[in-house]
């Protein structure tokens, strides 16, 4: 049974959609272009968001120190032993907001990266109050030639929970940032946290009708891991009946049922998170990789005769 993405899977996958646009395997490659936040470096807060452990998520290579070409190269190398097959690359940069810095040291940045051949495209990881009308209008002409994703960290639908976990700015403003990409024919990316401190499970559920209604392009689903070294770890301690921590058998449960209510034309490029076991504070799911939960989810969606978007048009229409 082939669905509305035109192949067999039970979700609007990341993978296929590159597929079909490269026609190949292409790997992403993660840089650190040495950025900050302005939640971070005392613009508009300090400390960064409550969750924030950069260094839990960085690859080896990946290292500010590096220029940008010598971080692709050795992460291409890095891939090779693994994914033998990718010829193609999509630089991300992940690390904190990539946008935040005069577009004068932007152009410079991405146009190292995109300077390398096997490069087709970059993601920039950043904040919607990040991003201007000017930074916007340059990759609008870059997209022209090349895959560019704007990818923005938006965690919650609630501003009484952003302004909990420290992200400093609303919901609003992440729709605003999300519409001035997207009319520009921009791809455009959204990532979300499950189980923030304050929030219900029917509060998650109930913010798939708001998120089905944005421009978006690619998702990320996030569950809510508490890192060690960061400030929610020590919230945490102090007040654990305020988190709605997911099991993992709680969380194919919650995923595959939020997935049922989400806007179908959504890529879902992950559904959880994977942090190294050292830096959580709090119990894990173990060693299972991405690929594996993936797997267990589809799986439990054959069983349960449903697919992303099967309840969206009953829903929302």
């Amino acid at each position: 049974m082939d669905f509305k993405w035109g192949h067999s899977h039970r979700f609007n996958t990341y993978s296929e959609y590159l597929k079909k646009i490269f026609g190949e395997r292409v790997q992403k490659i993660t840089v650190d272009a040495g950025f900050t936040c302005p939640n971070r470096d005392g613009l508009l807060a300090s400390g960064g968001c409550s969750f924030c452990n950069n260094s839990a998520f960085n690859p080896s290579y990946c290292n500010s120190q590096k220029p940008i070409s010598q971080q692709i190269d050795e992460g291409m190398a890095f891939h090779k032993v693994r994914y033998r097959r990718a010829q193609k690359y999509l630089v991300y940069f992940q690390p904190y907001s990539n946008t935040y810095a005069p577009l004068s040291h932007l152009k410079q940045l991405y146009s190292e990266a995109l300077a390398t051949q096997a490069v087709a495209g970059l993601i920039i990881g950043t904040r919607p109050d990040c991003i201007d009308n000017e930074k916007l209008d340059y990759l609008q002409e870059l997209s022209q030639n090349h895959y560019i994703v704007v990818e923005y960290g938006i965690e919650s639908i609630y501003d009484k929970t952003l302004e909990r976990i420290n992200r400093q700015h609303t919901f609003a403003q992440s729709v605003e940032a999300i519409e001035k990409t997207a009319t520009r024919g921009i791809r455009t990316g959204g990532h979300f946290i499950f189980g923030l401190p304050g929030e219900t499970r029917q509060m998650m559920m109930e913010a798939a009708r708001t998120i089905s209604q944005l421009q978006l392009t690619t998702i990320k689903f996030h569950q809510l891991q508490i890192v060690t070294g960061t400030e929610m770890a020590t919230d945490y301690k102090k007040n654990p009946e305020q988190y709605n921590l997911f099991s993992f058998e709680e969380y194919v449960d919650f995923i595959i049922r939020f997935t049922e209510k989400l806007n179908p034309e959504f890529i879902i490029e992950r559904f959880a998170g994977e942090v190294p076991p050292r830096f959580l504070a709090t119990p894990n799911w173990g060693k299972i990789r991405n690929d594996q939960i993936n797997l267990q989810i589809e799986n439990e969606m054959k069983k349960r005769n449903t697919w992303q978007g099967k309840a969206y048009v009953f829903l929302y229409s």
